[in-house]
């Protein structure tokens, strides 16, 4: 296996957070009561219980890279995810940066922010 990280998360509840990523095509691929790894494709997101974590106050983010970061945000909108600056969760759509890359982002209901980075074409 090539070396890889892999983001430690805060979930409120480990139910609504398999839920709410569930509807965007993670599966649970461990699960105690002490952590919580899922899975969509090459992404794996891992989550550890913060209870009292407070979606209006949170600073915890990270980056997805998707080699098509434009199908990733289609099935974000089809799970009912809003298009809106506020409130959580939420999508923002990905527009060209001047890094050349298009990024969204996805705030998730603890109000971790989930950076969606479109990979750059090989050259």
């Amino acid at each position: 296996m090539p070396d890889h990280a892999t983001p430690n998360l805060p979930s409120s509840d480990f139910e609504a957070t398999a839920q709410f990523y569930g509807r965007l095509g993670f599966t649970t691929g461990y699960r105690d009561e002490g952590w919580m790894i899922l899975t969509r494709g090459g992404l794996t997101l891992e989550f550890f219980p913060w209870p009292d974590v407070d979606p209006a106050t949170s600073n915890i983010s990270c980056c997805l890279r998707l080699d098509d970061v434009d199908a990733f945000y289609a099935v974000c909108r089809a799970a009912g995810l809003p298009e809106t600056t506020r409130g959580w969760p939420r999508i923002h759509p990905p527009r060209r940066e001047d890094s050349g890359l298009r990024i969204g982002a996805l705030i998730d209901p603890d109000g971790t922010l989930l950076r969606l980075v479109g990979n750059p074409a090989p050259a």
